[in-house]
């Protein structure tokens, strides 16, 4: 038993603080630039948790003052539509950010269609040339959880340098583009997974855990050592006691509390940062194609 204090790391309020900062920052711009910022949001489908994403950034931009060009297409939607209406988007000058929403459906080359969005306006921070950027340490746009993630560490004053660290999946998406801002912060980084042999063992020597998995209720008390710090990127829709939906992470949260030092609450924690993090995105592609930066 230990008597650990733990602080929630709350992004949703952090998000709330950073989209304040944002609507001064744009309301200036837009003064010099004679514009406000543009993000176009591209969704296939009806997928469930696509569209309340989607809508949520849609209503995130609207709150601090970005332009939305939203395309909701029907699932049949191919390939080659698609990747036309990147190409305008691309040439759009009203256009500064480019998010496709994943996943799309089984029939399109999600890749091909990310690799056709122009570097410059990839806020999702997923063209090779942004991981590039990345791996060398440039500036650049970074995807958005990861990003949402350091920026509420920082935000804590949590100090990284000659940490322990273990991200706990690989994803494109999470775990390897986190890994490498672990790293240019001088964290000492374990990337474990699936495959990883005793996870339990490599997760209790870290002192931050980082769970990306995907999968409920992964990393348990026996798996945290005292003091360390969690963060849980998971989100997972369940069926809760009374037959309803229910979001959890992939860390238990109950369990964790007095243990770990700072753990993130789900939903309320990563969630809202990747949304403020798609915003900022917007905004640095914005400023950077004016001169601004």
């Amino acid at each position: 038993m230990t008597n650990t204090y733990t602080t929630l790391l709350n992004g949703k309020q952090l998000a709330t603080d950073l989209e304040i900062e944002l609507i001064e920052t744009i309301q200036n711009l837009s003064a010099k630039v004679g514009r406000p910022p543009g993000l176009a949001v591209i969704m296939v489908g009806s997928n469930p948790a696509s569209v309340a994403y989607v809508r949520n950034k849609e209503l995130a931009c609207k709150r601090v003052g970005i332009l939305s060009f939203s395309s909701h297409l029907p699932a049949s939607t191919s390939q080659s539509e698609l990747e036309i209406l990147i190409e305008q988007l691309n040439n759009n000058p009203q256009v500064d950010g480019i998010l496709l929403q994943l996943p799309v459906p089984p029939h399109l080359d999600e890749r091909t269609l990310l690799y056709r969005i122009d570097p410059d306006k990839d806020v999702d921070g997923l063209h090779p040339e942004n991981l590039g950027r990345l791996v060398r340490g440039e500036p650049g746009l970074q995807s958005c959880t990861p990003a949402g993630v350091m920026r509420l560490l920082a935000a804590h004053k949590i100090k990284l340098s000659g940490l322990s660290a273990v991200v706990v999946g690989r994803s494109i998406l999470v775990g390897k583009p986190l890994s490498l801002m672990l790293l240019a912060a001088d964290a000492t980084v374990t990337m474990a997974h699936s495959r990883t042999h005793n996870l339990s063992a490599v997760t209790r020597a870290a002192d931050l855990v980082i769970a990306a998995a995907g999968k409920p209720n992964l990393i348990n008390a026996e798996m945290i050592r005292p003091g360390a710090i969690v963060v849980d990127v998971g989100i997972n829709r369940i069926e809760g006691p009374d037959g309803k939906s229910i979001l959890i992470g992939d860390v238990n949260f109950q369990a964790l509390q007095g243990i770990a030092s700072f753990l993130t609450p789900v939903p309320g924690g990563v969630g809202p940062m990747t949304v403020a993090m798609l915003l900022h995105n917007t905004v640095w592609s914005y400023r950077a194609r004016h001169g601004l930066l």
